[in-house]
């Protein structure tokens, strides 16, 4: 299959300049979704999710489990589903051997077993800041 596409880009039909376009542009079409495609189903993709209800948890978890990495804002969220979404994501990650980060206030990332995340991102300028009655529910 392959081959085949290799031979597609040097393969010319004749003096006509618009053939050879039409096929370099050919070649290129079915390259490009074919890798999308190659890309969607080995998991190689970030997504980016802001739920609005607990009954998304199950999508992110479904992309979790088809190895793609997920960002999850849960700004939108009440603090309640907030905190359920954690906990279902949490054994999600648990169960595929994933690893689970935050990197902001409502804000994770959940990365499957194929995903290596070095660093870490603190926020202690931002703890210390806060007084003890104006402290915010920091899930």
């Amino acid at each position: 299959m392959a081959l085949k596409n290799i031979k597609k880009i040097f393969e010319y039909n004749g003096d006509d300049q618009d053939n050879l376009m039409g096929t370099e542009d050919s070649y290129y079409t079915v390259s490009e979704s074919k890798i999308i495609k190659e890309a969607s189903e080995s998991g190689n993709q970030m997504i980016l999710w802001e739920p609005k209800a607990f009954s998304e948890a199950q999508q992110i978890a479904d992309n979790l489990k088809k190895r793609n990495s997920v960002v999850v804002n849960l700004k939108r969220v009440t603090t309640d589903q907030a905190k359920r979404i954690i906990d279902f994501l949490s054994g999600v990650v648990y169960a595929i051997g994933g690893s689970m980060q935050k990197i902001g206030i409502g804000i994770y990332l959940c990365v499957p077993k194929n995903v290596n995340v070095q660093g870490q991102i603190t926020d202690d300028t931002e703890k210390s800041t806060k007084s003890n009655k104006d402290k915010e529910l920091d899930w």
